[in-house]
């Protein structure tokens, strides 16, 4: 958008409950010009506003191939959130961005990607793997691992159907111990444990993670057991992010703004982050 202070309404084309709290909404530009004008690069955000509610940062889901409408999912923990799961088709939602850097999918080129994703985080990595699936002749194999806390809390459950049914693509998917039902047939275990049981060969991979600050500590613990350079392994910070510019310093952390300077790092930045963050 030219303004970045200007909110685009958007209407709600679709809703899809991917978990007991976790929606996702695809969206339409009200304005056949916005519509047009449209890009984005795969793990940027937008903020995305109910009036009278307030607004929220959320990474765009959807394909940056596919900018007819975009896709947002999201976790019904708070006000705004409360507010956006009570709307319905047709309503209105307004959108600003989008803002950000994004995964390199550049520098990712012909190598292999490795995918990591916790539970609602898997949202701010989809458009990622969208991005690549779309490029089959740009990158090697693909191997996506999509973590949950239950079978329950498992979200993008059918399109994990579709992506294993693609040639030369690998989708695990893992749920804490105690969180298995009796029909369940992956894997159980902590994303750490089970991608040390995958061993994935570090040679030519890049990696794009994200999830829970706890389960990004121990699987950047994890990828370095594995030999995984820090340079390769590409994660993204969303838990701090308010205004989308770098102007209430809400995201500040150490010389960068999250919003701005991010939300996608190295493994090497965020080594070099202030311990406390």
């Amino acid at each position: 958008m030219d303004n970045p202070y200007v909110t685009e309404p958007m209407r709600i084309l679709a809703i899809r409950d991917e978990t007991p709290d976790v929606r996702t909404f695809v969206l339409q530009f009200h304005r056949d010009e916005a519509r047009r004008a449209f890009a984005f690069r795969p793990g940027q955000f937008g903020e995305f506003s109910v009036l009278g509610a307030g607004e929220s940062a959320f990474g765009i889901a959807s394909s940056p191939t596919r900018t007819e409408t975009l896709e947002i999912s999201f976790r019904k923990i708070g006000k705004v959130t409360s507010a956006l799961w009570d709307l319905s088709l047709d309503d209105e939602v307004g959108f600003r961005g989008p803002f950000g850097n994004s995964f390199p999918v550049d520098v990712m080129a012909g190598q292999h990607v490795l995918f990591i994703g916790g539970g609602i985080a898997m949202s701010a990595i989809r458009a990622t793997i969208e991005w690549v699936l779309a490029h089959p002749d740009n990158y090697g194999d693909v191997l996506i691992l999509n973590g949950a806390r239950t079978v329950a809390d498992m979200v993008y459950k059918d399109l994990c159907r579709e992506w294993a049914q693609l040639p030369g693509k690998q989708v695990i998917r893992t749920v804490d111990p105690g969180g298995q039902t009796p029909e369940w047939d992956g894997e159980v275990g902590l994303i750490p444990m089970v991608l040390e049981k995958l061993a994935p060969k570090p040679d030519n991979m890049s990696v794009v993670l994200c999830g829970p600050p706890i389960m990004i500590k121990f699987t950047l613990q994890s990828l370095v057991k594995l030999g995984f350079p820090p340079d390769r392994v590409f994660t993204t910070l969303e838990n701090r992010m308010k205004c989308g510019f770098g102007k209430c310093g809400h995201c500040n952390v150490g010389p960068y703004y999250v919003c701005k300077d991010g939300p996608v790092f190295t493994a090497a930045q965020l080594a070099a982050l202030p311990k406390d963050y």
